[in-house]
């Protein structure tokens, strides 16, 4: 499926991917050194959200052509990290929670420009 975006529309969601993937990182990195239990499932979460916003970031920068899918894949995992750093009061989370949000809104614009074949 040929798709009609601006570069302006994949540079977009590529600081959205590069933000999420920071304050996920970080917030992951402070869950670990907090060594609390109840904040494992956040920490890993966070990791996954790392991951998958490293590699969408890569797709869209080479401009893929299954970019929709790594990004159909990407809001759903960032908007799973946002609502679980949502639960918690740390300033980390929260900074991780809003990034999370912003990269699903952004990588939701291209999520329906999936490859067909």
């Amino acid at each position: 499926m040929a798709h009609q975006d601006t570069p302006q529309d994949f540079d977009e969601c590529i600081e959205a991917c590069e933000e999420a993937l920071h304050f996920s990182q970080q917030c992951a990195a402070a869950d670990i050194r907090e060594a609390d239990p109840a904040m494992v499932k956040c920490a890993l979460l966070c990791l996954d959200c790392a991951d998958i916003c490293a590699t969408t970031l890569k797709a869209m920068a080479r401009r893929s052509n299954h970019h929709g899918d790594f990004c159909a894949l990407c809001a759903h995992i960032c908007r799973a990290c946002a609502d679980e750093c949502a639960r918690h009061d740390h300033v980390h989370c929260k900074q991780c929670q809003a990034a999370c949000e912003a990269c699903a809104v952004a990588c939701a614009k291209h999520a329906s420009e999936r490859h067909a074949s």
